[in-house]
């Protein structure tokens, strides 16, 4: 294939196309044009997969994951305070929604394939327990304090926090995500290595030059725009057909925490289809816990700046699909060896997960 710098020449041209779609919005073209939009969006998707993964490649992990990590939830950042802002109010659940959708799809949907094709494939695969652990520890008590507890405090009848609790939780959840960034990158950076290629593990691929990753790693910043951008632009045709189709408001958070997720989700496949399942679980489990960590704080400040509630207190259904997730999760990863039955396991943990948001 043609290649400009070592770079596949579609994998400039997808962003170009995506800003060149939004560009489009300005002539009348009428409703039919978001479908336009929506074809446009997963050219991009892709090539910030191979962006993401050039720098992966360059920097090494586990630096490498939380590259991809950190840009996509910054976007899903933006693309939700965005939303909020332009929907007032009315919109108070909406992080809610997309976070608990994004962990739920993180454990469930992602791990669960990434298993399940490493198992098909290669029957057994291997990872460092120790940076699993860690990260299910810190996503469990970031996730019950964000998303449980405010169900049960007093100050504030209802699912939400008063203001001190909110800013309070919002903090902790901080704090808790830059340990573990601490963590993995400086302090105990060995626990997120994968195993020697002679215990099994990740076969060593020739890193890219340090030209190619800074331009990967610019056409990444412009692929994630445009994906956030076209998400934004074609989310009003979303919310409209899912009331269509009466199924209740929480889908919308799903569909825009899948969109916000295909490249890490795609990059974590292929990581996992390669026999590269440490570097996978580094980016499912990373992503899942820069989402909360980052996302509650951000839409904490919006709400404390505007006055406006903040629901986060997920109902009982939910908490119940959680603590089963999480259970699974500790329990599945908890051993260092995976096979086709774990990641099983958690593909049906996430069909029931999907089908009762739709049939409650």
């Amino acid at each position: 294939m043609k290649t400009i710098y070592l770079l596949p020449v579609w994998t400039i041209a997808a962003p170009i196309l995506g800003w060149l779609l939004l560009a489009g919005q300005q002539l009348p073209f009428g409703d039919g044009y978001t479908l336009f939009l929506v074809l446009g969006l997963f050219p991009c998707i892709f090539a910030a997969v191979h962006h993401a993964e050039v720098i992966a490649h360059r920097i090494g992990e586990p630096y490498g994951t939380l590259v991809l990590a950190a840009a996509v939830t910054v976007i899903e950042v933006a693309l939700i305070v965005s939303l909020m802002l332009s929907g007032g109010p009315s919109a108070s659940a909406l992080a809610r929604d997309t976070v608990f959708a994004t962990v739920m799809i993180i454990i469930n949907g992602i791990v669960g394939l990434c298993l399940l094709t490493g198992g098909s494939i290669f029957g057994e695969q291997r990872f460092g327990q120790y940076g699993v652990n860690a990260s299910l520890a810190t996503l469990a008590s970031i996730v019950v304090l964000t998303l449980v507890l405010p169900n049960y405090t007093t100050t504030v009848v209802g699912p939400v926090y008063s203001p001190s609790q909110l800013g309070f939780v919002a903090t902790v959840s901080l704090l808790l995500y830059g340990t573990f960034v601490f963590i993995q990158t400086i302090r105990h950076r060995n626990y997120f290595l994968p195993p020697t290629a002679a215990e099994g593990g990740e076969v060593h691929v020739p890193s890219p030059s340090n030209k190619t990753a800074y331009i990967s790693a610019a056409l990444l910043l412009v692929c994630l725009g445009a994906v956030v951008l076209i998400a934004k632009a074609t989310s009003p045709f979303v919310e409209a057909a899912v009331a269509k189709i009466g199924a209740p408001h929480a889908l919308v958070g799903i569909i825009i925490a899948v969109t916000v997720l295909m490249p890490e989700g795609l990059a974590a496949f292929r990581a996992a289809r390669s026999n590269r399942l440490q570097t996978s679980l580094n980016l499912a489990l990373g992503s899942a816990l820069a989402t909360i960590g980052l996302t509650i704080p951000a839409v904490a400040i919006v709400s404390l700046a505007t006055g406006w509630t903040l629901t986060l207190g997920i109902d009982v259904k939910s908490t119940v699909l959680l603590m089963l997730s999480l259970m699974v999760a500790t329990l599945s990863l908890g051993t260092g060896r995976t096979t086709v039955l774990q990641g099983a396991v958690h593909l049906v943990i996430f069909a029931v997960y999907i089908f009762t948001t739709v049939v409650p």
